[in-house]
């Protein structure tokens, strides 16, 4: 039984474009410490076998040190790291791979086509392969060795699964059936979508371990447990140390500051925010000031107006249409209210509106 960590798509020295440029060196900084932590946790919980699968740069283009920062963080695992390169960081001459001189305990696949690391020690064997370029041929580069009996077979590969006519090593659902692999350990796609079974393979994304903008919401980790012939128990381990997030606040009715406070969490100031503000308003919201006051609590922040002005809901209730129908009706319901369930109508019309003139609210 082999204890593993599965990591991918680090994309160290990523330009954070999104964010100030102060910020985005403090980010990139942030990400290049990431495998010193990632080594810590390894080695604090008993991890043999750390597999990196693919994307740890960003490209081939990095500052100074980086390459050499991740092969000291990782020579000080206690265990072994395997790393298939991926789309951004493909082997060639001229990649990191190939021209630094990497610790013993990390073995690097080389080749297009599948190469096999045996780990009798840990009860299994890991087969993976490179990128030579930034794309790569669909299908499983080969196959796995018969002899393999009593060990678990682990498949380390960057690539897509179930997404017809990707430059990105596509691959079938038939294709992880038929693999012979116990576990498939993959990178490529950014969000964890959870531990899944082809047959009888597993397969997952642990998807990145730090967001790099707001297409990437929400924690972000990576994968860690024990597998073994037959049978993979895996747990995602959130460890991103800020995170993106992206909020709504209707402002209608209500001070939009204390609006926005409360949908920002208990400690903001590590994470990046993008809050908008939604609903109606007598006046547009003054975001210089909205932003002057949150901001010293939030890592970063952006904010975004999306209010529309007030208006006279009822004013299309004598209109013989459905508009009119529909304001006619909910107006005489409002009319009839008790106090405590007027803001709840008045919400419904918003919405009822907003839904049939085809808008936003």
């Amino acid at each position: 039984m082999a204890k593993i960590l599965h990591t991918a798509d680090f994309h160290l020295d990523s330009a954070f474009t999104a964010l100030p440029e102060e910020k985005a060196r403090l980010r990139r900084q942030e990400a290049r410490q990431l495998t010193d932590r990632l080594v810590d946790y390894a080695n604090d919980h008993g991890v043999e076998l750390l597999l990196l699968a693919g994307d740890l740069f960003d490209s081939d283009q990095l500052y100074g040190q980086t390459a050499q920062e991740l092969a000291q963080s990782l020579a000080r695992f206690q265990g072994h790291a395997v790393i298939a390169p991926g789309n951004h960081d493909f082997y060639a001459a001229s990649s990191p791979y190939a021209r630094l001189l990497w610790p013993e305990n990390v073995h690097i696949f080389r080749e297009e086509r599948l190469q096999r690391l045996p780990f009798p020690q840990y009860g299994c064997v890991v087969y993976g392969a490179a990128f030579a370029s930034p794309a790569a041929p669909a299908g499983i580069p080969g196959s796995l060795d018969p002899e393999d009996e009593g060990l678990a077979r682990i498949l380390l590969l960057h690539g897509e699964v179930g997404v017809r006519d990707s430059r990105y090593r596509a691959m079938t659902l038939k294709d992880v059936e038929q693999s012979g692999a116990d576990y498939l350990a993959l990178g490529h796609v950014h969000a964890f979508g959870g531990v899944q079974q082809a047959g009888r393979t597993f397969w997952a994304y642990p998807g990145c371990p730090e967001g790099r903008g707001f297409d990437e919401l929400g924690d972000k980790g990576f994968l860690t447990g024990t597998v073994e012939p037959g049978q993979v128990k895996l747990t995602f381990v959130p460890f991103a140390r800020r995170r993106y997030q992206w909020l709504t606040a209707d402002v209608t009715g209500v001070d939009p500051l204390e609006a926005l406070r409360r949908e920002l969490p208990p400690h903001p100031e590590t994470d990046i925010f993008r809050m908008v503000l939604t609903g109606e308003t007598e006046e547009p919201p003054r975001l210089d000031a909205l932003y002057d006051a949150l901001s010293p609590d939030c890592f970063y922040l952006e904010l975004q107006d999306r209010t529309t002005r007030c208006r006279d809901l009822w004013e299309h209730c004598g209109e013989d249409t459905l508009r009119g129908l529909f304001l006619r009706d909910l107006r005489q319901r409002y009319d009839a209210a008790p106090a405590e369930e007027k803001p709840r109508l008045l919400q419904a019309a918003r919405f009822g509106l907003a839904a049939l003139e085809n808008r936003e609210l």
